[in-house]
């Protein structure tokens, strides 16, 4: 039985997985793209207003996709009609994502300045409203579609949009030289493609509007908003303070004739190589949510829910020292002798990318323990953890960025990702008691730890070296994880 609920999450996890990395892969595309033909300064624009883009994405959707889930999942088991809430839930944020996006069209300028940029700068804003308007439509009908299990569907048009983005990306920036407005205008193109692909979703709206089944959703959403933005913010404040670096410690770091957007640029584009990890975390987040809400109640669920911590983890883990060893050499790898992933003059922040990978480490252990919080509606807590983790992180960075710019940043990040896990922890196991195997797990990231850092400060490994203390590192792992082995793997209790 439990073997057969771990198969089922694998399964969801896979499709979901398929269709978001495959995604993420051809959005993937648009990196060495935009390194390549656009400069470092406009990268710096782009990486800033993207960055704000995710924040403002929270506040668009104010927690109702977490919502949405919770409450149709409830009335499906109990065998009650949960189409009013897809109907609540989508004419909610159709109406507040039009004021808002009408609000940032007319406060363009300001918004500009606010964020770190200049006014002239503010038609970018004007494309970001418009993308944020259609993403925020986009919510419902892609939750509902996992929430009914459609994964096929949900990967066609996510897919579908992810193509249209990237082919437009390479027609406006290629033969129209559209520069940095191209780059926007793709995104535009590819998210209303994906609206298109969901009108048969859509199609179940009826014309009605309930007040209470909305105070029920916002009563379980509402958190989430400040939980979502502190935690967008461990990964993104570090972008809204780099553009903030004085000119003397640029020129201290990085030597003359570098601007902040030049270090934003060059560091979106750098960090933009966990997406690695980060498809990891995400794909698994797509498939735990729904799965931990229908089996809370299983008799077997916390030791359910431990295996899955033990082996998501291990694995993240694992792909984080890989990536460390790999990635840098293939972002330096002449490609054809034409093409570089990043050309030079991004390679002087490629030494954040180990701190990048090891955060993402800590995020899948928050995203599983989660489950607790949310499995017993104690979404109180989950702005203290976030903004615990948010805290620490804006405080690192406004310490560490004037002493050592990027890699400042990036041990910003480390640090907020380790404390939110550390709270959540607290909080979860507080309301939803779970025996983990914390001892294995530590063991395990120390190991991995000290090997990335034995490499770093010994000198440069060979290929062949690098790939031996990886499998060694795997070994280890099977050794110290036998039970989670046998369970998922070879169906043994």
């Amino acid at each position: 039985m439990l073997f057969s609920k771990l198969k089922l999450l694998f399964k969801d996890t896979v499709i979901y997985g398929t269709s978001t990395i495959l995604a993420r892969s051809l959005n993937y595309l648009l990196v060495p793209l935009y390194a390549n033909q656009l400069t470092t300064f406009d990268n710096g624009i782009q990486t800033l207003v993207y960055a704000n883009i995710a924040i403002a994405n929270v506040l668009f959707s104010y927690g109702l996709e977490t919502s949405y889930l919770k409450c149709a999942s409830d009335a499906l088991h109990e065998e009650r009609d949960g189409g009013g809430f897809f109907s609540t839930a989508f004419f909610s944020l159709l109406t507040t994502a039009t004021l808002f996006t009408a609000i940032l069209f007319f406060f363009a300028p300001g918004v500009s300045s606010l964020i770190g940029l200049t006014p002239a700068e503010q038609p970018f804003i004007r494309y970001a409203a418009v993308i944020l308007w259609i993403d925020t439509l986009l919510v419902i009908p892609f939750a509902e579609l996992r929430l009914k299990r459609k994964a096929v569907q949900f990967a066609v048009a996510r897919i579908a949009g992810v193509v249209a983005v990237v082919l437009s990306a390479f027609i406006l920036l290629g033969p129209f030289k559209a520069g940095l407005s191209g780059a926007f205008l793709a995104n535009i193109l590819g998210s209303a493609l994906s609206l298109l692909m969901l009108t048969p979703v859509l199609r179940q709206l009826r014309l009605s509007f309930s007040f209470p089944q909305l105070r029920d959703m916002l009563r379980i959403g509402l958190p989430y908003v400040p939980t979502g933005i502190a935690g967008l913010l461990i990964h993104l404040i570090d972008r809204n303070l780099l553009i903030r670096m004085p000119a003397e410690d640029i020129e201290r770091i990085y030597g003359a004739g570098m601007q902040a957007s030049d270090v934003v640029g060059i560091y979106g584009r750098v960090v933009a190589f966990g997406v690695l990890l980060q498809l990891m975390i995400q794909v698994f987040r797509f498939a735990w949510q729904p799965f931990f809400l229908q089996h809370s109640s299983d008799p077997d669920a916390k030791r359910l829910f431990r295996h899955v911590l033990s082996i998501s983890t291990m694995l993240t883990m694992v792909i984080a020292l890989a990536a460390t060893f790999f990635v840098p050499d293939l972002v330096r790898y002449h490609w054809g002798g034409r093409l570089y992933l990043l050309p030079p003059a991004y390679w002087i922040g490629l030494s954040v990318l180990p701190l990048i990978f090891l955060s993402y480490v800590f995020d899948m252990v928050s995203t599983n323990l989660s489950a607790g919080i949310l499995i017993t509606g104690s979404t109180r807590y989950l702005p203290v953890v976030t903004f615990a983790g948010a805290a620490v992180t804006g405080a690192s960075c406004w310490l560490l960025i004037p002493l050592s710019g990027m890699e400042g940043a990036a041990w910003a990040i480390v640090a907020g990702t380790v404390v939110m896990s550390l709270v959540m922890a607290f909080y979860s196991l507080r309301v939803y008691p779970i025996e983990y195997d914390w001892g294995r797990l530590l063991l395990f990231l120390a190991a991995g730890i000290g090997i990335a850092s034995a490499v770093a400060l010994i000198g440069p490994f060979s290929v062949g070296a690098r790939v031996a203390l990886l499998f060694g590192y795997l070994a280890l792992s099977l050794l110290l994880f036998q039970k989670e082995v046998r369970l998922f793997f070879l169906n043994q209790r």
